[in-house]
């Protein structure tokens, strides 16, 4: 009974410790492969058809070239890129003049060594009030 709970004992520390250095190599291959170099530098997302989806990134690092996949949201805002985070506040009030509103972002990361602005302002026409919503909302309720 004592070698069946060892050999039990033993092959779990095995199981264990594959599972260990398998993870170890994952951490090793994302720096690239057999590489011993720090600085990659690397650069936009490329969808490989449209101008979102799947694609790919290339890096570099002294002679050295990489691709990894990567993929472009097909929301994102083309004026500042998708490597580029933005944290923003709420939108403004509507400028009648122009028929925008406007609201602006502080770089919260970026990603893959993007040159990125510290500040952006985006902005969006503003949605037009409707009197026919109010109307309808005035013949439902209570009498």
């Amino acid at each position: 009974m004592q070698h069946r709970v060892f050999l039990l004992l033993a092959l779990v520390t095995l199981l264990a410790l594959t599972s260990a250095v398998a993870k170890k190599k994952d951490k090793v291959k994302k720096g690239g492969p057999g590489s011993e170099c720090a600085e990659w530098s690397w650069g936009p997302c490329t969808p490989s058809s449209k101008d979102c989806g799947a694609g790919f990134r290339e890096g570099t690092c002294g002679a050295q070239t990489q691709r990894i996949r990567c993929r472009v949201p097909c929301n994102w805002k083309k004026e500042f890129g998708a490597d580029c985070k933005y944290k923003f506040e709420s939108w403004g009030s509507c400028d009648g003049g122009s028929g925008t509103k406007a609201r602006q972002g502080t770089l919260k990361k970026a990603r893959y060594n993007a040159q990125c602005q510290e500040t952006i302002r985006v902005t969006k026409p503003c949605t037009p009030k409707t009197k026919a919503k109010a109307k309808a909302k005035k013949g439902k309720g209570k009498d």
